[in-house]
Protein backbone atom coordinates (compact mmCIF):
# COMPACT_ATOMS: atom_id res chain seq x y z
CA UNK A 1 0.00 0.00 0.00
CA UNK A 2 3.11 2.71 0.57
CA UNK A 3 4.32 1.66 -2.44
CA UNK A 4 1.40 2.58 -4.59
CA UNK A 5 0.64 5.55 -2.09
CA UNK A 6 4.18 6.83 -2.84
CA UNK A 7 3.73 6.00 -6.61
CA UNK A 8 0.19 8.37 -6.78
CA UNK A 9 1.62 11.11 -5.11
CA UNK A 10 4.94 11.19 -7.62
CA UNK A 11 2.73 11.09 -10.25
CA UNK A 12 0.30 14.04 -8.81
CA UNK A 13 2.71 16.20 -7.92
CA UNK A 14 4.18 15.73 -11.36
CA UNK A 15 1.59 16.87 -12.86
CA UNK A 16 0.27 19.46 -10.47
CA UNK A 17 3.60 20.77 -11.31
CA UNK A 18 3.64 20.81 -14.88
CA UNK A 19 0.23 22.40 -14.53
CA UNK A 20 1.00 25.17 -12.32
CA UNK A 21 4.17 25.36 -14.45
CA UNK A 22 2.36 26.30 -17.52
CA UNK A 23 -0.39 28.63 -16.00
CA UNK A 24 2.52 30.33 -14.29
CA UNK A 25 3.38 32.01 -17.64
CA UNK A 26 1.00 34.89 -17.18
CA UNK A 27 1.86 35.22 -13.75
CA UNK A 28 5.55 35.84 -14.86
CA UNK A 29 4.37 38.11 -17.83
CA UNK A 30 1.71 40.28 -16.03
CA UNK A 31 0.78 39.39 -12.66
CA UNK A 32 4.51 39.16 -11.41
CA UNK A 33 3.12 40.56 -8.13
CA UNK A 34 0.90 37.39 -7.58
CA UNK A 35 4.07 34.85 -7.78
CA UNK A 36 4.71 34.48 -4.12
CA UNK A 37 1.16 33.81 -3.67
CA UNK A 38 0.97 31.64 -6.14
CA UNK A 39 4.40 29.75 -5.08
CA UNK A 40 2.36 29.70 -1.65
CA UNK A 41 -0.65 27.65 -3.61
CA UNK A 42 1.65 25.22 -5.04
CA UNK A 43 3.02 24.57 -1.76
CA UNK A 44 0.22 24.75 0.12
CA UNK A 45 -1.60 21.79 -2.73
CA UNK A 46 1.43 19.45 -2.24
CA UNK A 47 1.46 19.51 1.49
CA UNK A 48 -2.69 18.44 0.78
CA UNK A 49 -1.84 16.00 -1.26
CA UNK A 50 0.77 14.47 0.79
CA UNK A 51 -1.79 14.28 3.57
CA UNK A 52 -4.86 12.61 1.83
CA UNK A 53 -2.68 10.38 -0.17
CA UNK A 54 0.14 9.15 1.62
CA UNK A 55 -0.79 9.98 5.31
CA UNK A 56 1.80 12.19 6.36
CA UNK A 57 0.49 15.28 8.54
CA UNK A 58 3.02 17.52 10.61
CA UNK A 59 2.75 19.57 13.61
CA UNK A 60 4.32 22.39 14.78
CA UNK A 61 5.33 23.65 17.81
CA UNK A 62 7.06 26.53 19.28
CA UNK A 63 5.85 28.62 16.32
CA UNK A 64 4.11 31.29 19.01
CA UNK A 65 7.77 32.18 19.29
CA UNK A 66 8.24 33.56 15.99
CA UNK A 67 7.37 36.91 15.58
CA UNK A 68 4.27 38.29 13.58
CA UNK A 69 5.63 40.07 10.92
CA UNK A 70 9.16 41.30 9.29
CA UNK A 71 12.46 39.70 8.73
CA UNK A 72 14.12 36.86 10.78
CA UNK A 73 16.39 34.03 9.94
CA UNK A 74 15.18 30.68 10.31
CA UNK A 75 18.04 28.00 10.36
CA UNK A 76 16.48 24.37 9.97
CA UNK A 77 17.66 21.13 9.96
CA UNK A 78 17.15 19.77 6.38
CA UNK A 79 15.91 16.02 5.59
CA UNK A 80 13.03 15.97 3.13
CA UNK A 81 11.36 18.16 0.49
CA UNK A 82 9.17 18.71 2.99
CA UNK A 83 11.08 21.33 4.33
CA UNK A 84 11.30 23.34 1.61
CA UNK A 85 7.51 23.48 1.38
CA UNK A 86 6.31 24.20 5.12
CA UNK A 87 7.43 27.61 5.64
CA UNK A 88 5.93 28.58 2.14
CA UNK A 89 2.63 28.07 4.19
CA UNK A 90 3.43 29.23 7.72
CA UNK A 91 4.71 32.86 7.06
CA UNK A 92 3.87 35.61 5.82
CA UNK A 93 6.82 36.40 3.09
CA UNK A 94 9.34 33.66 2.81
CA UNK A 95 12.43 33.65 1.23
CA UNK A 96 14.51 30.50 0.91
CA UNK A 97 18.58 30.48 0.20
CA UNK A 98 18.52 27.73 -1.87
CA UNK A 99 21.58 26.58 -4.59
CA UNK A 100 22.09 28.78 -7.70
CA UNK A 101 21.59 25.73 -10.45
CA UNK A 102 17.88 25.23 -9.20
CA UNK A 103 17.16 28.56 -10.68
CA UNK A 104 17.63 26.90 -14.31
CA UNK A 105 15.06 24.16 -13.98
CA UNK A 106 12.59 25.09 -16.91
CA UNK A 107 9.49 26.39 -16.14
CA UNK A 108 10.31 26.51 -11.86
CA UNK A 109 13.15 28.72 -11.98
CA UNK A 110 11.92 31.92 -13.24
CA UNK A 111 9.28 31.45 -10.38
CA UNK A 112 11.75 31.06 -8.07
CA UNK A 113 13.12 34.27 -9.38
CA UNK A 114 9.98 36.22 -9.02
CA UNK A 115 8.99 35.28 -5.83
CA UNK A 116 12.41 36.91 -3.92
CA UNK A 117 13.75 33.26 -3.44
CA UNK A 118 17.61 34.01 -2.71
CA UNK A 119 19.99 31.78 -4.90
CA UNK A 120 23.98 31.25 -4.02
CA UNK A 121 26.24 30.00 -6.42
CA UNK A 122 28.37 27.66 -3.46
CA UNK A 123 31.09 27.00 -4.69
CA UNK A 124 32.35 30.33 -5.67
CA UNK A 125 34.12 30.41 -2.26
CA UNK A 126 33.98 34.24 -1.04
CA UNK A 127 32.61 35.59 -3.75
CA UNK A 128 29.19 33.44 -2.87
CA UNK A 129 29.95 34.82 0.36
CA UNK A 130 29.14 38.09 -0.76
CA UNK A 131 26.93 37.47 -2.70
CA UNK A 132 24.80 35.83 0.32
CA UNK A 133 25.03 38.95 2.46
CA UNK A 134 23.77 41.25 -0.58
CA UNK A 135 20.77 38.68 -1.23
CA UNK A 136 20.59 39.31 2.54
CA UNK A 137 20.31 42.83 3.00
CA UNK A 138 17.54 42.92 0.04
CA UNK A 139 15.40 40.26 1.89
CA UNK A 140 15.82 42.43 4.61
CA UNK A 141 14.46 45.66 2.99
CA UNK A 142 11.64 43.74 1.66
CA UNK A 143 10.73 42.77 4.84
CA UNK A 144 11.16 38.66 3.91
CA UNK A 145 11.39 35.53 6.46
CA UNK A 146 15.05 34.40 5.51
CA UNK A 147 14.75 30.45 5.72
CA UNK A 148 18.52 28.64 5.11
CA UNK A 149 19.38 25.22 5.67
CA UNK A 150 22.78 25.49 7.28
CA UNK A 151 23.70 21.83 6.32
CA UNK A 152 23.79 22.69 2.68
CA UNK A 153 22.18 19.66 2.17
CA UNK A 154 19.83 16.94 3.24
CA UNK A 155 21.14 14.77 5.79
CA UNK A 156 19.46 11.14 6.83
CA UNK A 157 17.25 11.51 10.21
CA UNK A 158 19.47 10.94 13.25
CA UNK A 159 22.82 11.56 10.92
CA UNK A 160 24.62 15.05 11.27
CA UNK A 161 26.52 17.20 9.02
CA UNK A 162 28.96 20.33 9.96
CA UNK A 163 27.18 23.34 9.58
CA UNK A 164 28.27 25.68 6.82
CA UNK A 165 29.27 29.32 8.04
CA UNK A 166 27.02 30.83 5.54
CA UNK A 167 24.18 31.31 8.47
CA UNK A 168 26.45 32.84 11.16
CA UNK A 169 27.67 35.45 8.44
CA UNK A 170 24.08 36.58 7.37
CA UNK A 171 23.13 36.73 11.27
CA UNK A 172 26.04 38.88 12.67
CA UNK A 173 26.18 40.93 8.92
CA UNK A 174 21.71 41.60 9.50
CA UNK A 175 21.53 41.72 13.15
CA UNK A 176 18.58 39.16 12.71
CA UNK A 177 16.86 37.47 15.50
CA UNK A 178 17.84 33.90 14.31
CA UNK A 179 15.47 30.85 15.56
CA UNK A 180 16.84 26.99 15.27
CA UNK A 181 14.36 24.51 13.84
CA UNK A 182 14.22 21.05 14.50
CA UNK A 183 12.01 18.11 12.52
CA UNK A 184 11.99 14.88 12.34
CA UNK A 185 10.48 14.42 8.52
CA UNK A 186 13.35 12.11 7.24
CA UNK A 187 11.84 9.56 8.95
CA UNK A 188 8.28 9.67 6.76
CA UNK A 189 9.68 11.36 3.71
CA UNK A 190 13.96 10.72 3.04
CA UNK A 191 16.18 12.56 1.27
CA UNK A 192 15.71 11.34 -2.32
CA UNK A 193 13.08 9.01 -1.24
CA UNK A 194 10.77 7.57 -3.50
CA UNK A 195 8.41 5.79 -0.81
CA UNK A 196 6.58 8.00 2.21
CA UNK A 197 5.64 6.77 5.26
CA UNK A 198 2.44 7.70 6.90
CA UNK A 199 2.93 9.81 10.06
CA UNK A 200 2.96 12.79 11.31
CA UNK A 201 6.46 15.00 11.30
CA UNK A 202 7.33 16.93 14.23
CA UNK A 203 8.75 20.49 13.71
CA UNK A 204 10.45 22.54 16.57
CA UNK A 205 10.92 26.24 16.68
CA UNK A 206 13.62 26.88 19.47
CA UNK A 207 14.23 30.32 21.25
CA UNK A 208 16.25 32.70 19.26
CA UNK A 209 20.33 32.56 19.17
CA UNK A 210 22.14 35.45 18.61
CA UNK A 211 26.09 37.28 18.59
CA UNK A 212 29.19 35.93 19.49
CA UNK A 213 31.56 34.11 17.17
CA UNK A 214 30.68 32.23 14.35
CA UNK A 215 32.00 28.72 16.05
CA UNK A 216 29.93 29.89 19.49
CA UNK A 217 26.93 30.60 16.93
CA UNK A 218 26.83 27.49 15.38
CA UNK A 219 27.30 25.70 18.32
CA UNK A 220 24.29 27.65 19.85
CA UNK A 221 22.44 25.86 16.46
CA UNK A 222 23.59 22.53 16.97
CA UNK A 223 22.98 22.86 20.58
CA UNK A 224 19.34 23.93 20.34
CA UNK A 225 18.66 21.29 17.12
CA UNK A 226 19.83 18.52 19.88
CA UNK A 227 17.33 19.95 22.71
CA UNK A 228 14.89 19.94 19.48
CA UNK A 229 14.72 16.23 18.58
CA UNK A 230 15.01 15.27 22.64
CA UNK A 231 11.41 16.55 23.02
CA UNK A 232 10.50 15.04 19.59
CA UNK A 233 11.79 11.93 21.42
CA UNK A 234 9.70 12.26 24.42
CA UNK A 235 6.49 12.74 22.67
CA UNK A 236 6.78 16.65 22.96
Amino acid sequence: MIVIRSLVFLICAFILTFLMGIAAIPVRLVFKRSALAYARLWCRLLLRMLHVICGIDYRVVGYELLPKEGPFLIASQHQSAFDTLLWMTLLPAPAYVMKEELTKIPLVGPMLLLTGMMPVERSAGAKALRSLLKVTDQAVAAGRQIIIFPEGTRVPWGQKEPLKPGVAAMARHSGLPLFPVATDSGRFWGRAAFLKYPGTISVVVCPAVSGRDRAALLGDIEEAWSKGQERIASGL
